[in-house]
């Protein structure tokens, strides 16, 4: 049965999965430089043909995954509505997701097809909705939440996440969005299947009971 996951989230020591202040020369904010350092790393050993940890859940995060969601945050720093249709994500004129990713956004815009078969889609319907849609889109394959947290919290709260991939790495925030604030017991369905580390980071999955 096809599995929503969350793969390659990544946060501070003390929380923070995001800083304040995004904006096109800081995508995810001040205050986290550094932050995503390890899944690069991780990335220029798989290019090199190298193994390791991080490579690993960088490969792991990849497979069977057949359409994506995510924040309006994530797509992009411009807030309110869309004064037109050029900003196309952080990701250039071929984004790396190859499907169907929709975002979550009060300010809906048509759908916005990319090179290599990304298409984006806006909507502002309920997550029980828009989990449907990528199903159908993903046909039979898994989706993944690519983030922000603001997102994946969404999801948690609705009970909708399968199995969650986070990754601490040595840094302090002091200030941001944290991902596990407000949950109530959104958590309590949830155990720690695995736990590993890197030099450059802790990676756990937490999976349904």
């Amino acid at each position: 049965m096809p599995k929503l996951r969350v793969h390659n989230l990544t946060v501070t020591l003390d929380g923070f999965a995001s800083g304040v202040g995004q904006r096109p020369g800081a995508p995810f904010g001040d205050g986290v430089d550094g932050l995503h350092e390890w899944a690069f790393a991780g990335m220029r050993e798989l290019t090199d043909g190298k193994g390791g940890i991080d490579a690993g859940w960088i490969e792991r995060g990849d497979e069977n995954i057949g359409a994506t969601i995510m924040g309006r945050n994530m797509f992009g720093p411009v807030r309110g509505p869309w004064q037109d249709e050029s900003w196309t994500g952080w990701w250039g004129e071929n984004p790396p997701y190859h499907h169907d990713v929709f975002v979550h956004t009060h300010h809906l815009r048509p759908s916005q097809p990319m090179e290599g078969g990304t298409v984006f889609h806006f909507t502002d319907e309920p997550v029980e909705t828009v989990l449907r849609r990528a199903f159908d889109a993903a046909g039979g394959q898994d989706v993944r939440i690519g983030g922000g947290p603001a997102t994946v919290q969404q999801y948690l709260r609705a009970g909708l996440v399968d199995e969650m991939h986070v990754v601490v790495v040595p840094l302090l925030a002091g200030r941001g969005e944290r991902l596990f604030d407000d949950l109530g017991d959104a958590l309590d369905g949830y155990r720690v299947a695995e736990v590993v580390a890197s030099p450059a980071a802790t990676h756990s999955l937490l999976v349904r009971r």
